[in-house]
């Protein structure tokens, strides 16, 4: 079997849809009689809640209902919503109720829903509730949580402190005292949320005759989502349906299980009618998870030829005030630390602290761009404090190919050791300094400073662990009218889900790529799975649809051997047709084979012939596939102003065999993107009384299109022995080490003055600010 679409830059299925309007949202879903909701949040970020009267607000005209923690069902009235991924380490495993009862710990939480006919009227309930508030002492930054004293972020709690999490390995303190140079540097890292383009969204509808709930969710996890609904409602798994329809980005934001989820089922079922939420930009602020604020101390060891001995530090994660995707973010950071580098001796240790700010959780990269930050700043600091190239110094320390599988020492946060199964390491270098013509940059650089300008590069590694179990499943089905249906636990919110796993189908099954049918993130569709996170899907689900349409072909053979009295080995399919290689080439169409498996009412199947041309995989990864890659930033800074200009932007990417280098290119793009972002512009910036001053685009900046070039990307094949197809994650790559390397070309570029950036964002006050404090000024008025 050729592989006529694995590779190829198949143009993505989905977008004829999404570009010409006709995507169907959460929003866009019209059903008769639905009702619309509006929550009352917390105006506090600390709050102890007296007295709740909604009479007002239930007596205004087209007003349906007003609920509270009371009207709830009881275990959602009184229990926490389940922590997704505990994890041993958490000594305080708090998570949010649906709605406050006693207490509000963030500004934005949830306490009661105004439903009405319409938004503007459940609006106007919303605002009619009257809520008795006691304020209390808030904490708002982490690093005052942990001092002794703090003010508690829960009035119940003697500890901000939820999880210390530690871990090493080799010889730690052995190395630190036999090096030749220890350089030791503080890193602050901020916080910010997903900014997704369609906010999060829920449509739930009951209907009593079958007793089934179907919820419509904009969320990367409709089946985790389904059993939380059913742990909540004390429902069984069969009673409830999740479907997540087209959804507009999620970058992790979607993935927890959210309040507004269970509230919206449960208004649904009391009130016998549809009900709808939108989320708006301003609550998307206040109470969509956030992620990336971190502050660590860290230090490096190395010998006279800057070869790493040791590496130790400390990292303090602000959780926000509840832990609803546990102490993945901090775990993940803390591992993926050491990165693409040598490390003989390692130890870190993680602070999660409780804060009265809103949860953070996973946002794309997920840990990772906070670990990559300070290993290549540290490296960066080595680089300049030795008088080395950048590059060279680490090149010096990379692991190389022949050390593949490479052990770090350290267990991932999927249990495993964290083993680097394969890469070339060296090579995603050499190719992104190549790429990038790093060579001739200080001739560049020398020029453009005769000129008066400003030019640096930066350079940032990093690995990423991708494609997490525990598993995904997809069905593979030929239809008697010959269409091939797909039906997979996998979500698509704009990663081209649909195309690249159609592309492995089409190839396995011998169909036409137009003749597939696919049913996503649909809990009736398939009866396991798990959801978009973690850059899965292509591990997960592509080797799960690799696997079954690799079934249903051998019965599509087996059949058509039979009917055309061939053997086996005689017979090829080709574009939805099975055709024997022998005589004349007789034929039979896909659809003809799939009316043939469902046989006649009373009349036996011949020996092995099974009912029905389908087959159900769930492919179950041993353990994380790690990608890797490159990237090299060029920049003009203008001191007078502090503004920044990405003059060129490389990335060599190594995500293992590429599906479609198309999809592929398109995820790296977005995830710089992103990655600017981050680097650049984007800051949740909240009070000390944990007010969030960031609510609205005006305050809260994002990349425009002309912020962000174009990038020159490589693809460096390395094959994954751990799944079939031989990939690896590929959607959050073009995050993790963009700020490493635009704070890197940014110092670079104002080298000439001596100045030092430990912290993300890099906006224009901080760099004039440094400038500023380095007697920059002086310096340029003199020349």
């Amino acid at each position: 079997m050729g592989a006529k679409h694995f590779g190829a830059r198949v143009a993505r299925l989905e977008d004829p849809t999404l570009l010409t309007g006709r995507g169907r949202f959460v929003d866009d879903i019209r059903l008769a009689g639905a009702l619309q909701a509006c929550f009352v949040r917390s105006p506090h970020a600390h709050a102890a809640i007296r007295s709740i009267d909604a009479s007002a607000a239930r007596a205004m005209p087209g007003v349906h209902a007003v609920l509270t923690a009371d009207d709830l069902p009881p275990r959602m009235a009184s229990g926490q919503i389940p922590m997704l991924v505990p994890n041993p380490s958490i000594k305080t495993p708090r998570t949010q109720l649906a709605l406050a009862r006693r207490e509000v710990c963030y500004v934005g939480q949830t306490i009661a829903v105004a439903i009405a006919d319409n938004r503007y009227l459940a609006e106007d309930a919303a605002a009619a509730v009257k809520v008795d508030f006691e304020a209390l002492p808030a904490v708002s930054d982490c690093r005052d949580a942990v001092r002794p004293g703090a003010p508690p972020a829960h009035s119940d709690l003697a500890t901000n402190v939820a999880a210390v999490v530690a871990m090493s390995y080799g010889e730690v303190d052995a190395a630190f005292a036999r090096a030749a140079h220890v350089f030791e540097e503080e890193l602050s890292l901020h916080r910010g949320g997903a900014m997704t383009l369609e906010g999060r969204g829920v449509l739930a509808s009951y209907d009593a005759a079958p007793d089934m709930l179907t919820v419509w969710s904009a969320t990367q996890t409709p089946h985790l989502c389904r059993a939380t609904l059913a742990d909540l409602l004390e429902r069984d798994l069969e009673a409830i349906r999740v479907i997540a329809p087209h959804v507009g980005g999620g970058f992790g934001t979607k993935a927890p299980f959210y309040p507004e989820e269970a509230v919206i089922a449960t208004a649904a079922m009391k009130l016998g009618r549809p009900v709808a939420w939108q989320e708006d930009r301003r609550e998307h602020f206040l109470s969509a998870t956030q992620e990336r604020d971190q502050h660590w101390k860290v230090a490096i060891a190395v010998d006279a030829q800057g070869k790493i001995l040791g590496l130790s530090g400390t990292l303090l994660h602000d959780t926000g005030a509840f832990l609803p995707w546990g102490i993945i973010v901090p775990y993940i950071a803390a591992t993926t630390f050491p990165g693409p580098y040598v490390v003989p001796a390692y130890r870190i240790e993680a602070t999660v602290v409780l804060t009265n700010r809103v949860p953070t959780t996973v946002v794309r990269g997920a840990g990772r761009p906070q670990a990559v930050f300070a290993m290549e700043r540290l490296m960066d600091r080595v680089a300049r404090e030795l008088k080395l190239d950048r590059a060279e110094l680490r090149r010096r320390n990379m692991i190389a190919p022949e050390q593949m599988p490479y052990s770090v020492g350290l267990v991932f946060r999927d249990g495993k050791p964290l083993v680097y199964a394969s890469g070339d390491f060296p090579k995603s270098q050499r190719r992104a300094l190549a790429l990038s013509e790093y060579e001739g940059f200080r001739a560049r650089q020398t020029k453009a400073r005769a000129e008066g300008r400003c030019l640096g590069i930066g350079i940032a590694n990093y690995v990423e662990g991708t494609g997490l179990g525990p598993f995904e499943g997809v069905t593979v089905r030929v239809l008697p009218n010959g269409k091939v249906a797909v039906a997979t636990g996998a979500t698509t919110q704009g990663q081209g889900t649909r195309t690249t796993l159609s592309q492995i189908v089409a190839d396995q099954v011998g169909c036409r790529i137009e003749d597939i049918v696919m049913t996503a993130g649909d809990t009736a569709a398939i009866s396991q799975g798990v959801g978009a996170f973690a850059s899965r899907q292509a591990i997960n689900a592509g080797s799960s649809a690799l696997i079954a349409g690799a079934s249903v072909r051998q019965q599509i053979v087996a059949l058509a051997a039979r009917v055309l009295g061939v053997a086996e080995s005689d017979i090829d399919v080709e574009d939805g047709r099975a055709i024997a290689r022998a005589g004349n080439k007789p034929s039979i169409v896909l659809g003809e084979l799939a009316r043939a498996a469902q046989g006649m009412p009373g009349v036996s199947f011949p020996a092995a012939q099974t009912p029905g041309l389908e087959h159900t995989a769930y492919f179950t990864p041993p353990q994380a596939s790690y990608c890797n890659g490159t990237h090299v930033a060029e920049v003009e800074v203008d001191p007078l102003t502090g503004g920044v200009k990405l003059l060129r932007y490389t990335v060599a990417h190594d995500s293992g065999n590429i599906i479609n280098p198309l999809v592929v290119d398109g995820q790296v793009q977005g995830g710089v993107a992103h990655g600017v972002g981050n680097a650049l512009f984007e800051w949740m910036k909240y009070d000390r009384d944990g007010q969030p001053l960031t609510t609205t685009f005006q305050d809260y900046l994002l990349p425009g299109a002309l912020d962000v070039p174009p990038c020159a990307i490589e693809h460096v094949e390395t094959p994954n022995p751990l799944n079939p197809l031989g990939v690896k994650g590929a959607g959050e790559g073009g995050t993790i080490p963009a700020p490493a390397a635009i704070i890197s070309a940014v110092e670079d570029a104002l080298s000439a003055f001596g100045v030092r950036f430990a912290e993300m964002p890099l906006t224009p006050d901080r760099i004039v600010d440094a400038l500023r404090k380095a007697g920059a000024y002086e310096t340029l008025a003199a020349g």
